[in-house]
């Protein structure tokens, strides 16, 4: 029987979870290192590089690093079912080596398109990884750990994607014409730590050895769709996991020119309101197994949606109100504008509420012999929601909306969605009833 530690960070000291966790962490931190790394030579370096206009460059390179998630999660999905998990994390990080390896080349040929072409394989690193990611937990913890192993690999994720673009950056911004080198060294060298943390994985048998891989990726994630959908909790959940997805692609893409265009500050307030998010996003996480009292509590999913809604608005009316001639780091922390510094902490508080129980309730709800199909079909929804994010954006700025204005539509758009969830499945309003008055002792109140 797997032994329940007293919390969830005490997982960190157990092989059953910490080697998975440090190559997972590893994996977010490389994907985000180098695209950062790579955007930010290309903006600021474009003549020597391309003479293809940037701002095209830079959303080429988002969109390419995307594509794999909706090509290839289905088949992702049935490799995860059908190999030990283990095996298969030490494999794709081998893979994350010869990819680094590739682009280590580019880099020192000053090669954009062997660059790019690093940038899909990682999209397909990561796409690989993921079915094999949520479907190992549930083989190693118990369901009591599950929410909060799941809010630990969410913090994990987040703060890998912030440390990632901090480094990235930084890395070009440091060291002069010995910058190239050591981003292609950077990346190897996480590369080579993330498989060094594979091999102490405990060996994961597979779910369906005799599972017959479709060859046709297209046929696959029809059939995906199909099964998850049969299963209705499951799916429900699976589309509301997806559609924080969009929340989050439609607020945190507004953040760069949110900055530079409403807040009138440099780069590094883009990079004070990236970390309150994302720390948010791993605060909000961790506290899911203190608040679930360790169930899979489908109460926090409103609660979360609520937090969602009540800080994008905050956020549009901070936004909105008069500003200081320009806008810093000190600012933001400790000056006039705190609000919109503490909207951007709270947004993500309330995300990492919202998205972990829908995680835990995926991975215990879903059939056990098709759950890393299940996830792989969770990811070509997650990727589907982010390009119809990047469209609807570009709509409403083509249309004259303002960043504060996308801030308000996403948050009325999300209460929208919240009342939507409450009809088809009564049982969330009623869970977080049921949560409320357990928790502030209104009960008596009632009897």
């Amino acid at each position: 029987m797997i032994p329940s530690p007293s919390s969830q960070f005490s997982l960190l000291a157990q092989r059953r979870f910490a080697p998975f966790f440090g190559a997972q962490f590893l994996g977010a931190f490389n994907d985000n290192l180098f695209k950062t790394a790579l955007v930010t030579v290309v903006t600021f370096d474009a003549r020597s590089w391309t003479d293809i206009d940037v701002g095209l460059l830079n959303n080429l390179i988002a969109g390419l690093f995307i594509l794999p998630f909706m090509l290839a999660s289905a088949t992702a999905g049935q490799v995860a079912e059908k190999f030990d998990k283990a095996a298969l994390m030490r494999t794709v990080k081998w893979m994350e080596i010869a990819i680094m390896g590739v682009a280590a080349v580019g880099w020192f040929t000053h090669s954009l398109w062997l660059l790019i072409a690093a940038i899909v394989g990682m999209g397909l690193h990561s796409t690989l990884f993921g079915p094999v990611k949520h479907s190992y937990l549930p083989q190693h913890l118990s369901e009591r750990e599950l929410i909060g192993g799941n809010g630990m690999v969410q913090m994990g994720t987040f703060v890998g994607i912030l440390t990632g673009q901090l480094s990235g950056a930084a890395l070009v911004g440091c060291c002069g014409d010995l910058q190239l080198g050591l981003i292609a060294g950077a990346t190897l060298a996480v590369a080579a730590l993330g498989l060094l943390c594979t091999l102490f994985v405990p060996t994961t048998p597979a779910a369906v050895p005799d599972l017959a891989v479709s060859r046709n990726p297209f046929a696959e994630m029809a059939r995906n769709l199909r099964f998850s959908a049969a299963n209705r909790d499951v799916f429900v959940a699976m589309l509301a996991n997806s559609w924080f997805w969009f929340f989050g692609a439609m607020i945190l893409a507004q953040f760069p020119v949110f900055a530079r265009d409403v807040l009138r500050g440099s780069p590094e307030v883009f990079a004070v309101l990236l970390t309150a998010f994302s720390v948010g996003i791993g605060a909000g996480s961790l506290m899911c197994e203190r608040l679930s009292g360790r169930t899979i509590h489908l109460g926090l999913v409103p609660l979360g949606a609520l937090g969602l809604t009540a800080f994008g608005i905050d956020l549009f009316l901070a936004a909105s109100a008069p500003m200081p001639a320009t806008a810093t780091a000190g600012s933001l922390l400790a000056g006039p504008q705190w609000r919109i510094l503490l909207d951007c902490f709270l947004l993500g508080a309330f995300g990492g509420i919202y998205v972990v129980p829908l995680f835990a309730l995926i991975q215990t709800r879903a059939e056990r012999s098709h759950l890393s199909r299940t996830i792989g079909g969770m990811n070509i929804l997650n990727a589907l929601f982010m390009v119809v994010a990047a469209l609807v954006a570009m709509v409403l700025l083509g249309s004259g909306v303002p960043v504060p204005g996308i801030f308000l539509f996403t948050a009325l758009a999300n209460a929208a969605l919240l009342a939507l969830l409450c009809v088809v499945r009564p049982e969330y309003p009623r869970a977080t009833l049921g949560w409320l008055l357990a928790r502030f002792g209104a009960r008596r109140l009632v009897e």
